[in-house]
């Protein structure tokens, strides 16, 4: 089916990593036989460590969720066909607000960060977004995530070696700006409206985006005639994208793409 249409699959980063965090994920899914994309986010297309070193950065600082969205919506729109979008927590809001524009054959998102009205007092959550959403300091400096807080809030579960090797390859300043968007309308969605396919995955051990959190994301959409689908995967943390296996996931995906109807 894909050999002489390939359908194109359009990576979206979340926030606080590089994209090259879809490498191996790129790999996978060319093999397959799909085209992909992953473009980095307005003005983070450099390697982390280039990034890291310009922290506080006030271009990445400025950056808000409309305009990121926006951007997204545009590189979907200069594709010859609708994409299949797969997005990584903010990244996943992208891609459930990029499915309501009809601008995606099917989506995916991967412990998503949920869109407005969706809330949880966890602990973990709270504890995981507080530095993040920097309250009581300057909008106008990018937030970079310190790697005790890098271990708590991605990383947990995995050996220290680990997570100090993923700290150097993946992090990156990020805006504040655009992590207070995620509770105002800039995240709104439509849940009763009828959309193309969408997969919510979650993972058991996610410190930032817990697992109830993706389940009540789930929940809020209502429109029967849609394929709304729901995946648990156990001792996935939020680096799912580069945890020791991965690849199970991406199967899955891989998976559930090839039994949608044509």
């Amino acid at each position: 089916m894909l050999t002489e249409n390939p359908t194109t699959i359009l990576f979206i980063t979340g926030a606080f990593v590089s994209n090259k965090c879809w490498d191996q994920w790129i790999v996978f899914f060319e093999n397959k036989g799909f085209k992909t994309l992953a473009p980095a986010w307005p003005y983070k297309d450099a390697p982390a460590a280039v990034l890291r070193d310009r922290h506080p950065d006030p271009q990445i600082a400025s950056l808000r969720l409309t305009q990121l969205t926006d951007y997204f919506n545009d590189v979907s729109k200069k594709l010859p066909q609708k994409p299949i979008i797969i997005g990584h927590s903010i990244g996943g809001l992208i891609a459930q607000i990029l499915l309501q524009r009809n601008l995606a054959s099917a989506a995916i998102a991967i412990h998503s960060v949920p869109p407005q009205g969706i809330m949880t007092f966890k602990f973990s959550f709270l504890k995981a977004g507080w530095g993040p959403l920097g309250f009581f300091t300057s909008s106008k400096k990018t937030f970079l995530m310190n790697f005790s807080q890098w271990q708590y809030a991605f990383t947990n579960g995995m050996p220290e070696e680990w997570q100090d090797k993923s700290y150097c390859d993946s992090v990156v300043p990020e805006s504040k700006l655009i992590v207070r968007d995620t509770i105002t309308s800039a995240a709104k969605v439509d849940f009763r409206a009828p959309h193309r396919p969408l997969l919510l995955i979650a993972g058991s051990t996610d410190n930032t985006i817990p697992e109830s959190l993706n389940y009540s994301n789930y929940k809020k959409y209502t429109d029967k005639n849609s394929i709304t689908n729901f995946k648990v995967f156990p001792e996935r943390n939020h680096f799912v994208l580069n945890q020791p296996g991965w690849q199970e996931i991406a199967v899955f995906i891989e998976d559930w793409i090839g039994k949608l109807p044509a």
